[in-house]
């Protein structure tokens, strides 16, 4: 069978991580496109205010409490979505957690539970979804959120990068897995770059210092778009942020050179002028700072890079704008 996304407004999406960053600016999106949401997150309290906000605006939204890091709860509220509207046809893996900290420094049990939420509850969100998509008339989508860090190292976010690495792997190998059995399903890794979300308030900061992230950010609309561009269309992989697919890019292509740049990094994500108490944040429980899109770093609106792979008739149409200007100037160049 041949997958056939849907418009929007013709689509239930199940997105996990609602409540707060990129995924909450999805969902509401999402929901003023006409799609109806399912939201998953942890913080039912928070939830609640975006379902009732998104319904005061004339939107379709139900909420389900959920841990990702945990199967049965993750089957739940696979279960919960088909109940509500008898099925969906996005699933989004958005949920992430972090811990600020130098390998040496971070505990064992906080390493697990980064990798609990941001790759087994990648895994379990999968599953759910491939189980009732792959079956499903005309197929759907399934949509892995990881990060620039999936494909290149950085300090301080050891157990988040080595995260998003597992995350890539997996998605990558589950696509394989999928096209191999002629399932309807397209699988799309969502690589955003730095972006102004609330992480570095919500992550779990043990360097004595302020938590950041290292510029240049992008806004979270960007990879909400970037999501919702693959909700309808196949993609295989989606990065935000030219300049960060530039960093992934010098990672592959020059490794010693990137190294010997990036490990003075870790002063872009911890700043040593600004100390602060440790920080519990999120990793273990909600820490009631969800309900808002943006983080104290704001970013910026737009990327032509993240434009042009969303948008590839605009961007061609561009660049046949710019092609006939200079055309034209070197045509009345020759006649002057």
């Amino acid at each position: 069978m041949k997958v056939q996304l849907k418009p929007l407004s013709e689509q239930v999406i199940v997105l996990t991580g609602a409540s707060s960053g990129h995924g909450l600016e999805t969902a509401r999106r999402a929901a003023a496109a006409g799609a109806r949401v399912v939201l998953i997150a942890r913080d039912g309290d928070a939830l609640a205010r975006i379902r009732d906000q998104i319904r005061a605006e004339g939107g379709t939204a139900v909420t389900f409490v959920a841990d990702v890091g945990q199967e049965a709860e993750v089957e739940q509220a696979a279960a919960f979505a088909i109940e509500s509207f008898g099925g969906f046809d996005t699933w989004v893996n958005n949920a992430g957690v972090g811990v600020y900290a130098t390998a040496l420094e971070t505990p064992t049990a906080d390493h697990r539970q980064v990798f609990e939420t941001n790759y087994w509850g990648v895994v379990y969100g999968s599953l759910a979804a491939l189980r009732h998509l792959k079956d499903k008339p005309g197929g759907g989508a399934l949509i892995n959120v990881g990060s620039v860090n999936s494909d290149m190292p950085s300090p301080v976010i050891s157990s988040y990068t080595a995260s998003k690495h597992a995350v890539k792997g997996f998605t990558d190998s589950l696509r394989l897995e999928m096209m191999a059995a002629g399932a309807p399903v397209s699988i799309t890794l969502v690589k955003p770059g730095p972006v102004g979300t609330p992480f570095p308030q919500h992550g779990r900061n043990l360097t004595g210092h302020k938590a950041q992230l290292p510029p240049p950010l992008y806004a979270p609309g960007l990879v909400a778009d970037a999501i919702l561009d693959a909700a309808q269309h196949p993609r295989r992989t989606l990065t935000v942020g030219g300049l960060a697919k530039l960093q992934v890019i010098g990672a592959a292509v020059m490794p010693l050179l990137f190294d010997r740049v990036a490990q003075n990094m870790g002063v872009l994500l911890s700043d040593p002028t600004r100390p602060v108490p440790k920080k519990e944040g999120n990793l273990y429980a909600p820490d009631g700072r969800d309900g808002v899109v943006d983080g104290d770093q704001k970013g910026r609106p737009v990327s032509a890079f993240t434009a042009a792979r969303t948008h590839p008739g605009l961007a061609l149409g561009a660049l046949a704008v710019v092609g006939a200007a200079v055309g034209f100037g070197v045509v009345r160049g020759r006649r002057g």
